[in-house]
C-alpha cells in the first residue's frame, strides 16, 4: 500500500472504534427526511407504540452504511461531494417510492427496511465507483482533493502527491503557422490550493505564437504552482518548426467557374487558354463578325459547287444554248422576231 494512502487507512481504522454517523447523513437533506417521515408519515401509517422501535432500526440501518470493508480498491472511509450527493439522492427517491406506496402496519416496516438494506449496496458501489476513478485522478504532480470523511462528516483536503514532473510533449508545427501550447490538465479545475501558472512569460495555462519561424523551435516549460512549497505540476515542450506547407489547390468539376475567372487569374492544375481567346469572349461584337464572316464563306462555297456541277451536267454547249434560250423568249425575243419580219419584206420589195 502506497504512502499516499496512510492518513486514509487511520481515519478508516479510527472510525470503526468510534460511534459514527454513515455517509448519507451527512446530507441535510436524508437527516430532514427522516425527521419527515417520523413526524408527517408514520402516525397514518403506523400504531404510535411501533414509532420510537422503528425510527431505531432505521437510523441504525442508515449507521450500517459506513460499516464497509476497507480496501484501498472499494473503500477506504471518504467519498467526495458529487458521489455523496448521487447516493443520498437514490436514498430519497427509494424512500419517496416507499412512502408513495401508502402501505401501512409491518407490510411497511417491511419494505422500509429492505429498502435500506438496497441502498447501502448501493452506496457501497457508488464508492468503489469513486474509489476507482475519482480518488486522487492526478496521474502526476501534486493534486489538493477536497473529500468528506464518512466518521465525521467533515470536509477536508488529502493530498494526492505523484510525480511532480509530467513528461514531455513533443510539437510539430509548420513555418507560418500559429503554435498553441496548452499546459492545463483535466484535474486542475476540482483541484485546491494551486496558485498561477509560469508559462514563458505570462500566467495563462496556454500558449500562443503566431506565424512561428525557425527560430521559435525549442523547449519549453510550463510549471503550475501551489499553495505548498513544491510545485503542482511540470510539463515540457519540445517543439519542432518544420518548412512551411504546400497547399495545392483542387480544381472545381465545375466549368462554370474557370468563365467566371478574371482575366490573368491562374489556377494550379488547370489549363488556361490563351489571351486572345479571353479577350474574344469578352467582347460580342468579335464573336458575331466571326459569325457573319463563317456564313459568307459557307454561302460563296456552295455558290461555287452549285456552278461546278451545271457545267458538268449541260456541257458547255447546251449552257450557252440554254442561257440563249432564256434570255430571247422575253421581250429580246420579240423585237428580233419584228426585226426578221421588216427584213423579209423589204427583200420582197426589191424582188
Amino acid at each position: 500500500m502506497g504512502q499516499r494512502w496512510l492518513p486514509l487507512l487511520v481515519v478508516a481504522l479510527t472510525a470503526c472504534l468510534l460511534p459514527a454517523w454513515g455517509c448519507v447523513m451527512c446530507d441535510p437533506k436524508v437527516v430532514e427526511a427522516l425527521n419527515s417521515l417520523e413526524t408527517d408519515y408514520l402516525p397514518g401509517h403506523l400504531e404510535a407504540k411501533d414509532h420510537k422501535n422503528l425510527m431505531i432500526r432505521v437510523k441504525e440501518a442508515v449507521e450500517d452504511f459506513k460499516n464497509l470493508p476497507i480496501d484501498e480498491d472499494s473503500y477506504m472511509g471518504v467519498v467526495d461531494k458529487p458521489t455523496l450527493e448521487k447516493a443520498s439522492w437514490s436514498l430519497l427517491k427509494d424512500m419517496k417510492r416507499v412512502t408513495d406506496s401508502d402501505v401501512k402496519g409491518q407490510l411497511f416496516v417491511k419494505e422500509l427496511l429492505w429498502m435500506l438494506h438496497l441502498a447501502k449496496d448501493t452506496f457501497a458501489s457508488y464508492a468503489a465507483q469513486f474509489q476507482k476513478e475519482g480518488f486522487c485522478p492526478n496521474k502526476c504532480g501534486l493534486m489538493l482533493q477536497p473529500l468528506i470523511w464518512c466518521s465525521t462528516c467533515q470536509e477536508q483536503v488529502h493530498a494526492c502527491r505523484k510525480s511532480l514532473d509530467c513528461g514531455e510533449r513533443k510539437v510539430e508545427v509548420h513555418q507560418m503557422e500559429d503554435m498553441i501550447l496548452d499546459c492545463e490538465l483535466n484535474w486542475h479545475k476540482i483541484s485546491q490550493g494551486l496558485t498561477d501558472y509560469s508559462f514563458y512569460r505570462g500566467i495563462q495555462p496556454t500558449l500562443t505564437k503566431i506565424m512561428v519561424s525557425p527560430e521559435d523551435a525549442g523547449i519549453y516549460r510550463c510549471e503550475l504552482g501551489s499553495v505548498k512549497s513544491s510545485p503542482a505540476t511540470i510539463i515540457h515542450f519540445r517543439v519542432t518548426v518544420l518548412p512551411k506547407r504546400i497547399v495545392e489547390e483542387i480544381p472545381s468539376p465545375n466549368t462554370e467557374t474557370q468563365d467566371e475567372m478574371a482575366p490573368g487569374e491562374v489556377t494550379l492544375g488547370r489549363p488556361q487558354p490563351s489571351t486572345t481567346l479571353q479577350s474574344q469572349s469578352s467582347k460580342p461584337e468579335n464573336v458575331l463578325r466571326s459569325r457573319l464572316v463563317g456564313l459568307l464563306i459557307w454561302g460563296f462555297v456552295v455558290l461555287i459547287a452549285g456552278v461546278v456541277t451545271a457545267i458538268l451536267y449541260f456541257g458547255s454547249g447546251k449552257v450557252i444554248d440554254f442561257i440563249k434560250s432564256s434570255w430571247f423568249s422575253t421581250g429580246h425575243g420579240d423585237a428580233q422576231d419584228s426585226g426578221v419580219s421588216a427584213e423579209k419584206t423589204d427583200k420582197s420589195g426589191r424582188k
